[in-house]
């Protein structure tokens, strides 16, 4: 039996597909651990029950993991945030010089930076691992996208990382389409396999959960300054004015969440909710007690590329989805008939939007589910995903 490590930056008990994916691959009897750092995601602190060590391990579902620790208040900090990066870096490096040798192959679940790489690519060159990258997120385009401006010496910089490390991959996968194009540049003789992700929730609930209005619009998941929400409460206070029945409910936590709030003061806006994260297992009630579900990202070309993860989630629990942003996400939306769209620096448009959903007819919405269906089992299919994963890197 080939023995193989996962090198990640996020991973149990922080909610991601990886967890899912690993957890599977333990259960067909893979000899299989993990190396990532201390669970902080999305608060930027260690969670509870975890210690911010220099080293330590710990076990998911009869999994052993290697931890490193994190800086805290790195979703509050810029300079934090890429102390935190480096932090990453230079961890997973001096880590994996000591149990690198173990290991057949290495599968890397890239999230955020792509540096969170480096350590695989050490550990290739040294002892020899085939080296498999799963990329959720796209480098240069998400650094451009986050503020850094393009200077000769900045995109040298990144550019070199980006070829660096996927010509040291022996297998590429994204999931998104959208990011197949962009990465050929990089590497255009390597192939490059679209693996989407699946739902990270695929079952209903018996547990009960009221949401506040009579009509409720929801968004789940992280809250930065990516998720576009400020112009998402904007847009729903021009329409709620006329219609105070209904309510917008945010669900989740991340570095914006203080200054949504903050907005929502000043301009004396009524009828949002906001919740908090909420456990992955209680996700389906909250579904299920929603009239309409939310996506939404900053007006960005790498975000019209970009699939969200909870977009999959948002499919099983069969409502309209509300996409306020461009591209591939857009599109499918408008294409499968299973909700609205709207442009993410559009207020009033926005607005709109919110009022067609709120006068939506039952027969529509009937149609909807039946379409969200059908695209989950045809294009979003877990089993048939990590059969595809499994070919890929385990062959």
């Amino acid at each position: 039996m080939k023995k193989a490590l996962i090198i990640c930056e996020v991973f149990f008990p922080e909610d991601f597909i990886i967890n899912d994916l690993a957890s599977e691959w333990y259960k067909k009897g893979y000899d299989l651990e993990v190396l990532t750092k201390t669970p902080s995601y999305p608060y930027g602190k260690t969670y509870k029950g975890y210690k911010n060590r220099l080293y330590q391990k710990t076990e998911y579902n009869g999994i052993k993991i290697h931890r490193f620790p994190v800086i805290s208040g790195y979703n509050k900090s810029l300079i934090l945030k890429i102390l935190n990066y480096f932090n990453y870096l230079f961890f997973s490096t001096i880590i994996i010089l000591f149990i690198g040798k173990r290991y057949d192959r290495i599968f890397i679940y890239q999230t955020g930076p792509l540096t969170q790489a480096f350590a695989g690519v050490i550990a290739k060159k040294i002892y020899g691992c085939k080296l498999t990258i799963w990329s959720q997120d796209l480098w240069p385009d998400s650094v451009y996208a986050f503020g850094f401006k393009k200077s000769k010496l900045l995109v040298f910089f990144l550019n070199w990382i980006v070829r660096l490390i996927y010509k040291n991959c022996d297998k590429v996968l994204v999931s998104c389409e959208g990011f197949l194009s962009k990465l050929e540049t990089y590497i255009p003789n390597k192939k490059i396999h679209y693996i989407p992700n699946w739902p990270l929730i695929n079952k209903k609930s018996i547990k009960q959960i009221k949401l506040p209005g009579k009509f409720n619009f929801t968004f789940t998941g992280n809250i930065g300054k990516m998720q576009n929400l400020e112009n998402v409460i904007l847009g729903f206070n021009l329409f709620s004015k006329n219609n105070p029945n209904v309510y917008l409910n945010i669900i989740g936590d991340g570095s914006h969440l203080e200054s949504l709030k903050k907005v929502v003061k000043d301009n004396l806006i009524e009828n949002v909710n906001f919740t908090g994260r909420k456990p992955l297992e209680d996700m389906p009630c909250y579904f299920e007690s929603s009239d309409v579900l939310i996506l939404s990202l900053i007006d960005k070309p790498i975000y019209e590329i970009t699939i969200p993860s909870k977009f999959q989630t948002y499919l099983t629990a069969s409502k309209p989805i509300y996409a306020i942003m461009k591209g591939e996400v857009k599109d499918i939306v408008e294409k499968y008939e299973i909700g609205l769209t709207a442009s993410p620096s559009n207020i009033n448009e926005i607005s709109d939007g919110f009022y067609k959903l709120f006068q939506m007819k039952n027969d529509c919405i009937s149609k909807i589910s039946k379409k969200s269906n059908e695209l989950l089992i045809n294009k979003f299919n877990r089993d048939n995903l990590i059969v595809q994963i499994d070919n890929i890197f385990w062959e």
